[in-house]
């Protein structure tokens, strides 16, 4: 065998494959920060799920479902038309139908802000909450930007929690209606996701 400066190259493997054992083994200790988790033998396969439902943003009347919680300080140095600055919290009902009496599937729960000075556009972060079927329980998180005068808007589904866990995919959202006079609206949400 070669020989490199008193080291053999069969030493050096050995060497090399103690540090590495050494370091894979100091990262799963049982009761470490990092433990890796064994793979599933049987592989499971992904599916990808269409739901379709409305959206219903009240802001008018007694029992509204969207509250603003923040509003930028009008001056002169902070103009905007856009709204620029405001957070309004949400608990809006989605349901089968663009009516707000028919069959209520869950619950878009978060928030969303006036995220842009040139043009109403905002930063949706929330979780759509389902309360309906075999979906009861479950979660899908969506967080992105929506431009509400767009035909159609593109937000990202970024995880989810029960039977969407590990979820991945993307909504697209259509306003269906919008009552300038109350700023009251409902959007049909159209939810395309990859889960286990």
């Amino acid at each position: 065998m070669a020989e490199l400066r008193g080291f053999s190259f069969t030493t050096g493997f050995f060497f090399l494959f103690a540090v590495v054992f050494a370091f894979a083994s100091a990262a799963e200790e049982p009761h470490g920060f990092l433990q890796s988790e064994k793979l599933v033998k049987k592989p499971v396969r992904e599916k990808l799920s269409h739901l379709r439902f409305y959206w219903h943003d009240v802001v008018s009347g007694p029992d509204p479902t969207a509250v603003t919680v923040a509003r930028a300080a009008a001056s002169s140095t902070n103009a905007s038309a856009s709204g620029f600055g405001t957070v309004v919290m949400i608990d809006d009902p989605m349901t089968v139908g663009p009516e707000l009496s028919s069959r209520l599937v869950g619950r878009a729960q978060g928030f969303y802000a006036l995220a842009a000075k040139e043009e109403t556009a905002l930063l949706m972060a929330m979780n759509l909450a389902f309360v309906e079927g075999k979906y009861n329980g479950s979660t899908i998180a969506v967080l992105g930007r929506n431009a509400v005068f767009s035909d159609v808007r593109e937000m990202p589904v970024v995880g989810g929690s029960g039977l969407f866990r590990l979820a991945r995919g993307y909504a697209q959202a259509r306003t269906h209606s919008f009552d300038p006079k109350t700023g009251d609206a409902v959007v049909e949400y159209n939810v395309f996701v990859m889960h286990y």
